[in-house]
């Protein structure tokens, strides 16, 4: 499914633990949940991808 902004929805199944450290992160880094995870999805991309490129 994606919605107006082109984005897909994707089903995520969490842990308690891990649904409560991570609103507690996006509510410090002033984000909602959703966001929050883009955000570290984002990162955890453009990471491997430069690490990717360096060792190459």
């Amino acid at each position: 499914m994606k919605d107006e902004n082109g984005k897909k929805q994707v089903p995520l199944r969490l842990s308690s633990t891990l649904y409560a450290d991570l609103m507690q992160w996006a509510e410090e880094d002033f984000r909602s949940l959703n966001g929050q995870i883009e955000y570290l999805l984002t990162e955890a991309v453009r990471k491997r991808k430069k690490k990717k490129k360096e060792e190459d």
